[in-house]
């Protein structure tokens, strides 16, 4: 399964950890994901969605 919100399609970006001796190596960003018992197309189903998606409603918890 491939990190990225299922929802929104966010994925990992790439960029670079900075020294104070202003050293930069690669590093990588990776989405808040958050795995949720949501409610799609009318039956129960566990997806992963980022914190983004779960904040702005974008997703029905099945309870």
């Amino acid at each position: 399964m491939a990190f990225k919100c299922e929802l929104c399609d966010k994925k990992p970006k790439s960029g670079n950890n900075v020294s104070h001796a202003n050293n930069r190596t690669r590093r990588v960003f990776n989405p808040n994901l958050q795995t949720v018992r949501a409610i799609i197309g009318g039956a129960h189903k566990r997806i992963r969605v980022c914190t983004r998606c779960l904040r702005s409603g974008l997703v029905t918890k099945a309870v």
